[in-house]
């Protein structure tokens, strides 16, 4: 039986990993598939794709969008985007420019309450991707201001942190409209961080394709949870080991893993000669359905809060 791991990172977003190395990692770990998710770029994707070729592993195209609705934080995976798009690329661009423009201010809060954290260093450790919060939590490690990533968050770049800075992000219509314009299937990740789980219908009448059922805080109880509600709103199922390489060490990839045939029902879903495109489309017009939260659902709702957001730039 074949298997998939469809939410990585590499160095090009807030990963450790080369692209490269995370395609011979993902063979070493007997993997048929991978997704290269990295946080609003596409950078690593086509040495990805090369080398997996030729080591026969399939890499797919994809992407993670930070978005917001509210107050509340929402990231939508992008699969089988078309990521060589001129118009796709523009739209990245925006986003990076953003993002270096948030780095820039982040360091000189920095700066004003004693930490003379220079730009560069962060920059470095960057090396070439979309820069972050985790990438100056990195380079404060790095230049001994503070002993962990964690501790970086928690003083100082983290929501209530002195140097906090708001970030942009589209919302999760943009993020939906932007990866259906490239080519892609929308997957909601790690759903339990929405805290409210009504959204999810919400996000599937504005065109949302599919819910990341599979992640590695979920026990088997709180995965049937998202499964059960992608079978009542009609949502492909996906999932992930959202591996970040040595930031998260106890994350290794596959460690969450999905049977191939949901990788299949993926690309069918992304054809719109298909059935299965017809009947997810047929089913964002669903009427109002407002399940209530299980014991489940709450319980991996208490469990995401800063790790997640660390990741999360």
């Amino acid at each position: 039986m074949k298997f998939a791991d469809l939410h990585l990172h590499t160095l090009f977003s807030d990963g450790t990993y080369t692209p490269e190395e995370l395609v011979l990692k993902a063979v070493d770990a007997g993997l048929a598939c991978i997704a290269i998710t990295d946080h609003d770029t596409v950078c690593g994707l086509a040495q990805a794709i090369a080398i997996g070729r030729d080591k026969g592993l399939e890499v797919l195209p994809g992407i993670e969008l930070s978005a917001e609705y509210g107050s509340q934080e929402v990231h939508v995976l992008g699969y089988l985007i078309n990521y060589k798009l001129r118009g796709f690329l523009r739209q990245l661009d925006i986003l990076r420019e953003n993002r270096v423009m948030r780095v820039h201010k982040i360091i000189g809060k920095l700066n004003a309450v004693g930490i003379n954290l220079d730009t560069q260093a962060v920059f470095d450790i960057c090396a070439g991707g979309i820069p972050g919060r985790l990438h100056i939590a990195r380079a404060l490690v790095k230049g001994g201001f503070v002993k962990s990533i964690f501790e970086a968050f928690n003083k100082y770049i983290g929501d209530k942190g002195p140097a906090y800075v708001l970030g942009f992000h589209f919302s999760p219509q943009d993020a939906i409209r932007f990866i259906r314009d490239a080519g892609g299937v929308s997957v909601l990740a790690h759903p339990h961080c929405l805290h409210n789980d009504e959204l999810i219908l919400k996000f599937a009448k504005l065109g949302l394709m599919g819910l990341e059922a599979y992640y590695p805080e979920y026990s088997q109880e709180e995965t049937n949870f998202y499964l059960n509600l992608a079978k009542e709103y009609n949502l492909l199922v996906t999932g992930g080991s959202d591996c970040h390489g040595n930031a998260k060490s106890e994350v290794k990839i596959g460690s969450v893993k999905i049977p191939y045939e949901l990788v299949e029902k993926l690309k069918e879903a992304n054809d719109p000669a298909s059935s299965a495109y017809s009947a997810i489309r047929k089913a964002q017009g669903l009427k109002q359905m407002n399940p209530a939260p299980s014991k489940s659902s709450n319980r991996i709702k208490r469990r995401c809060g800063v790790n997640k957001k660390e990741g999360a730039g």
